[in-house]
């Protein structure tokens, strides 16, 4: 029977190992997320109306055989990416990482150059990958270009699910795989292109959404996807309708959703107001008011009133007053923020305008706030790295924002941001 000291001296070398385990899969899943290059973190695509670019990135283990890219090409075309490495394990894995990282390496060289080209960001990585892929070893990929000023989707799909897209009478439409698995030995690839000037919503997945198997009579999830994404109007929604069904994860999931907002209509609510300390309680009473007559939900409500006080504080003091985190912190520290912010408002004269809109979708109702100030902005990718830790202290604001709505999203400039509430 082994002696107390070396049971003891064995469970010390196991703690380790499980330490240093935990490591290194927190390291791995750390450079995943470099790797996966979103460039609509906390960002919509300013267009005639708004489109939100939503995601779910669910991996079943810490190494994904899923990756995806989106990336901002121009002021009008958008890219979207999904790689899934068939198979399981650390070899699809790689497969997923090495190709989305070369991938996105191209595209950093393409808009460098102001060259960018779908046909040659295929080619390239095909080339690429085909070396490194095993003789039965294939991916399926999604290549999706969409440019917004000609309303046209580009896109090579690498035996994907089909995307579905949504008109703007209501049809589903299917847009179907175009070439076969992408493999060692393929030779050529073709691209289509699809009008999306009639199409209001946008679903592109990897299969371990669809075949995953769910609570309702076994059935795989395939058999409902189109309807679910017909009555979701934000990534949320369908979130919520996934894991109402899935309730245990079999594969790594994966899918962006583009919703194109309706336009503010002639009815709704817009006001202006002062860039100074008093206005502050005066448009969150004005606001908290409106909501109330709008929504006979208090815990709604009051997380709207909270997003609204968190984000007309930012308008206010980052954005019309030019107060960054950096100097906000300093000042705090030295207890001269108020000062400050009394004599930076006391000689501003730019405004912030407060815009609410009430949108019906299937049944259930939402309000979409904007509220929008006068400063230059800022650089909303800088929210990616901030938020890898929830309790760094600058962009506090945005993450409890983001927490209590159904979403946050900055324009281009970062002088204009809207949120969405459910009532």
């Amino acid at each position: 029977m082994p002696s107390r000291k070396k049971l003891g001296a064995e469970l010390q070398e196991y703690k380790e190992k499980e330490l240093y385990s935990s490591y290194q899969e927190e390291l791995a899943f750390a450079k995943e997320l470099n790797i996966l290059r979103n460039d609509f973190y906390y960002k919509m695509i300013e267009n005639e109306t708004p489109l939100l670019v939503d995601f779910l990135y669910k991996p079943l283990d810490i190494m994904s055989g899923d990756a995806y890219t989106a990336r901002e090409i121009d002021e009008h075309r958008t890219f979207y990416l999904i790689v899934d490495g068939m198979g399981k394990g650390l070899s699809a894995s790689l497969s997923a990482m090495l190709i989305s990282a070369f991938i996105n390496h191209l595209i950093d060289k393409m808009k460098m150059y102001e060259s960018f080209d779908l046909h040659i960001l295929i080619r390239e990585s095909l080339e690429y990958i085909q070396p490194i892929l095993l003789d039965d070893e294939a991916l399926a990929i999604d290549y999706i270009l969409i440019n917004n000023y000609f309303q046209t989707m580009e896109y090579a799909k690498f035996a994907m699910p089909a995307a579905l897209l949504k008109t703007q009478e209501g049809a589903i439409v299917k847009v179907k795989s175009n070439n076969p698995p992408m493999s060692k030995y393929q030779n050529d690839f073709q691209t289509s292109i699809y009008n999306i000037a009639k199409i209001s919503k946008f679903l592109f997945y990897s299969d371990g959404i669809v075949e995953n198997e769910t609570c309702i009579d076994k059935l795989s999830y395939s058999e409902f996807i189109q309807e679910d994404f017909a009555n979701a109007f934000t990534k949320e929604d369908l979130r919520e309708k996934i894991f109402e069904k899935i309730k245990i994860q079999e594969d790594d999931l994966t899918l962006i959703f583009i919703n194109r907002l309706p336009p503010f209509d002639s009815g709704h609510q817009q006001k202006t107001f002062a860039t100074s300390l008093k206005e502050i309680d005066f448009a969150s009473e004005w606001y908290a008011e409106l909501f109330a007559s709008l929504s006979k939900n208090k815990d709604i409500s009051d997380s709207a009133v909270l997003v609204f006080t968190e984000l007309f504080m930012n308008a206010l003091e980052h954005g019309n007053l030019g107060i960054d985190s950096d100097t906000k912190h300093t000042l705090i520290q030295d207890d001269t923020y108020l000062d400050e912010l009394i004599k930076r408002s006391e000689v501003c004269e730019k405004n912030i305008i407060v815009q609410l809109n009430a949108i019906e979708y299937f049944g259930s109702n939402y309000i979409v706030t904007k509220i929008s100030d006068e400063g230059e902005g800022f650089d909303t990718n800088i929210l990616s790295k901030i938020f890898r830790n929830a309790k760094t202290f600058n962009g506090r604001g945005v993450f409890v924002s983001r927490k209590n709505s159904l979403g946050i999203y900055y324009n281009r400039k970062g002088n204009s941001v809207l949120y969405i509430h459910k009532i």
